[in-house]
C-alpha cells in the first residue's frame, strides 16, 4: 500500500481475491454503475481554505458516462454550496442524473473501522427518488440514516468539525489557567466528563493544538460565509487564530524549560500529526520542529511510521531510527504525537544518557509521578 492504515492491505487483498474489487485508470468503465462515489480528499491550501478544483473537474468528466439513471455520491469534503452547483452541472447534461452527499465518516489510523461502524450516516439529497436509491445503498451499512438537503448535509460535517476544534481550544486554554491555579488538568477532565451534558467522549485533551486541514478546513469556511454575510458569526474565525496562537506558546513553553532555545540539542518523539498514521501532511508536530530549527536549535526526530518522502524540502533536522538514538546527549525530550511505542518503552535508562534530562510531554501521555521518580524533571500540559 501506497501508505500505512491499519488493516488496508489486508482488507483490499481479501477483496482482491473474492473479485469484489478492481481498480482502473479507464473512466469509461463506470458506465454501468448505479452509484458513482466521489471521494477525493479535497485539496487544503496552506491558509486552510478549500481547492475544489478537483471535483469541478472530476464533474465534467463523470457526468459525459454516468448512464440514465445514475447517482453520483460525493463523499469528499464540500464548502456549503458547492454540492447543488455541482449537481446543476450533471441536470444540464442529463436530467435523470442525480447527486447526493454523504460526507466521509473516517479517521487515519482508524479509517476502516470507522467507515463500515459509522453510528449514523449523514445523507444529503435534493429529490425523494435520490433519497430513495441512497438510503437502500447505505442501509446495508447502517440503519440510522439521517437525511436531509444537501446544504444541511454539507453544514453537519463544518458543524461537527468546527465543535471539536472549539472543544480542542477550549481544552488547551483551560489546561493554562489549571497550570497557573494548581488545579490539574487531568481531574478537571475527568470531572467534566462525568456530566452527561458533556460526555465521555468529549474532545478534551490539551497539548499542542490540531493540525491544519480538515479541522481549520471546516473553519474556514463558516468564517468565510460568516464574512460574505457581514454577519455576527465571528467565532469560527477566532476559534481558527487561537489554534495558530497555540504552537507559539508551546514554543514559549520550551524556551522557559531551556531557558535558551538557540544551541540546544533537542529531541522529537513522534511527528506525524497523529498516531497509526504514516503522513506529514499538514502536521503541527513538523511545524513546531520548524519553528524549533528557525530558533537554531539542533533537533533530532523519531517517528515509528512517518513517510518522510511527503516532505517538499530537505529537511534541516535529523532524522533518527530508535527512541535510545533520539534520546542520547539531548538537553531536552518533547513528545509531540502519542504513539503506542512511547506510552510502553521503559524510559529508566534515558535520564542519564541524555545532557539534561528535561521531558516535555506536550500530549499528556506518560505516567508524571513515574516519569520524575525515575529522574525526568518532567514537564506536561496544565499539571
Amino acid at each position: 500500500m501506497p501508505i500505512f492504515e491499519p488493516d488496508l492491505s489486508e482488507t483490499i487483498q481479501k477483496a482482491l481475491d473474492n473479485k469484489i474489487l478492481a481498480f482502473t485508470e479507464d473512466i469509461s468503465s463506470l458506465t454501468a454503475c448505479d452509484f458513482i462515489f466521489l471521494s477525493y480528499d479535497t485539496p487544503v491550501l496552506e491558509d486552510d481554505s478549500s481547492d475544489i478544483s478537483i471535483l469541478e473537474r472530476s464533474i465534467n468528466d463523470i457526468r459525459n458516462i454516468m448512464k440514465e439513471g445514475a447517482v453520483l455520491i460525493v463523499s469528499s469534503q464540500s464548502p456549503v454550496g458547492l454540492c447543488s452547483l455541482l449537481r446543476n452541472k450533471l441536470k444540464e447534461k442529463n436530467s435523470s442524473f442525480e447527486l447526493a452527499y454523504s460526507p466521509e465518516n473516517l479517521r487515519l489510523g482508524d479509517a476502516i473501522h470507522c467507515y463500515l461502524n459509522p453510528g449514523r450516516i449523514i445523507l444529503g439529497t435534493a429529490e425523494p427518488e435520490a433519497e430513495r436509491k441512497c438510503k437502500d445503498l447505505f442501509s446495508q451499512i447502517h440503519p440510522n440514516i439521517f437525511s436531509m438537503n444537501l446544504e444541511s448535509a454539507e453544514m453537519v460535517k463544518h458543524g461537527i468539525n468546527a465543535y471539536l476544534a472549539m472543544s480542542i481550544v477550549f481544552a488547551n486554554h483551560l489546561a493554562d489557567i489549571c497550570e497557573i491555579s494548581g488545579a490539574r488538568i487531568d481531574d478537571v477532565v475527568r470531572g467534566l466528563k462525568s456530566d452527561p451534558r458533556i460526555g465521555e467522549k468529549a474532545y478534551l485533551s490539551p497539548g499542542i493544538g490540531f493540525s491544519g486541514g480538515t479541522l481549520g478546513r471546516d473553519l474556514k469556511v463558516l468564517n468565510q460565509k460568516n464574512h460574505e454575510s457581514n454577519g455576527y458569526a465571528k467565532i469560527f474565525g477566532q476559534i481558527h487564530e487561537l489554534n495558530i496562537e497555540r504552537r507559539i506558546s508551546i514554543i514559549d513553553r520550551i524556551e522557559k524549560i531551556l531557558k535558551t532555545i538557540e544551541g540546544s540539542i533537542i529531541g522529537i518523539l513522534g511527528v506525524t500529526y497523529k498516531p497509526e498514521t504514516s503522513t506529514l501532511r499538514r502536521s503541527l508536530p513538523l511545524e513546531i520542529v520548524q519553528l524549533l530549527v528557525n530558533k537554531k536549535a539542533i533537533v533530532k526526530v523519531y517517528d515509528p511510521m512517518a513517510d518522510y518522502s511527503e516532505l517538499s524540502y530537505e529537511p534541516r533536522f535529523t532524522i533518527v531510527s530508535s527512541i535510545k538514538e533520539v534520546s542520547n546527549s539531548v538537553d531536552l525530550l518533547i513528545l509531540l504525537t502519542e504513539w503506542k511505542e512511547f506510552k510502553d518503552y521503559d524510559w529508566r535508562t534515558v535520564p542519564k544518557k541524555m545532557r539534561s534530562p528535561n521531558f516535555f510531554d506536550a500530549k499528556n501521555l506518560l505516567n508524571p509521578s513515574t516519569m520524575r521518580a525515575i529522574g525526568f524533571k518532567y514537564y506536561s500540559i496544565g499539571m
